[in-house]
């Protein structure tokens, strides 16, 4: 299977520790993010990954070239990354999802044993399937899930409190049919005025309307989104104990 990292934003949030570095090289216990996903994925024996990069391509071009990996790690540049949110880059990387693949935001890390979890062949297969994760509550950032049993009907992070089962975390598999019904939804996003400014998951929300959306839980599983400086030092605690072998809520 193919996975395609999208890896193209600056993290303004993050400023000034992006001033010169992009979003996907920060390091998390001496590691780049972007390091951190690509390691997981050549664990999980994925043999083809693309990255989607953007700003500080020159440095993400590097870090891929030192790496010795049994995967076919290849870049393709987003030139809309400083003017677009992340719809631009999965409609720049579109003819690559002409086979099932993962999806991930560059900005998410996960413990071992997550990929294998979403991976897993589901009791009912669908087209798209959305890695959830549950707490007790959700902020503002949050890209959250309405649910009618492990079908997805809503996604965004705009839904009003009593519509939200649970969050997204950014890992999205689009299998038999699900890659074209993705490609043709961002065809159809990117012709509209707004489509530059759109979030991905905007179509994943339009395909939720005719039942192709379903979703595997993480729960139990540790990971981070990373956007903020207090986001950066959550995922440090999360992977000192990760790199221990021993999940945080033992320690």
């Amino acid at each position: 299977m193919k996975a395609i990292i999208l890896s193209a934003g600056q993290g303004r949030r993050l400023l000034p520790l992006t001033s010169n570095t992009p979003k996907c090289l920060l390091e998390i216990q001496g590691k780049a993010i972007l390091d951190w996903q690509l390691d997981a994925l050549v664990a999980a024996h994925f043999q083809e990954i693309v990255v989607v990069h953007g700003y500080g391509a020159e440095q993400v071009e590097a870090l891929i070239a030192g790496r010795r990996d049994a995967a076919t790690i290849r870049t393709l540049f987003n030139p809309f990354y400083a003017v677009s949110n992340n719809l631009a880059s999965c409609w720049v990387v579109r003819a690559e999802m002409d086979e099932d693949f993962l999806l991930l935001n560059g900005d998410v890390v996960f413990q071992d044993g997550t990929l294998e979890r979403l991976l897993a062949p589901p009791p009912t297969p669908t087209p798209v399937t959305v890695a959830i994760d549950r707490k007790s509550s959700y902020d503002e950032d949050d890209m959250k899930v309405r649910l009618e049993g492990r079908r997805l009907v809503r996604i965004g992070k705009d839904l009003p409190p009593g519509e939200i089962d649970a969050e997204a975390i950014g890992l999205h598999l689009f299998r038999g049919p699900g890659p074209q019904l993705f490609r043709d939804g961002l065809e159809a996003a990117v012709r509209t005025a707004a489509g530059l400014e759109r979030w991905y998951l905007t179509v994943v929300d339009e395909l939720a309307h005719t039942s192709a959306v379903g979703t595997t839980s993480i729960e139990g599983f540790e990971w981070a989104e990373i956007d903020t400086r207090a986001d950066l030092a959550g995922a440090e605690r999360l992977a000192a104990h990760w790199d221990a072998g021993v999940p945080v809520t033992e320690a």
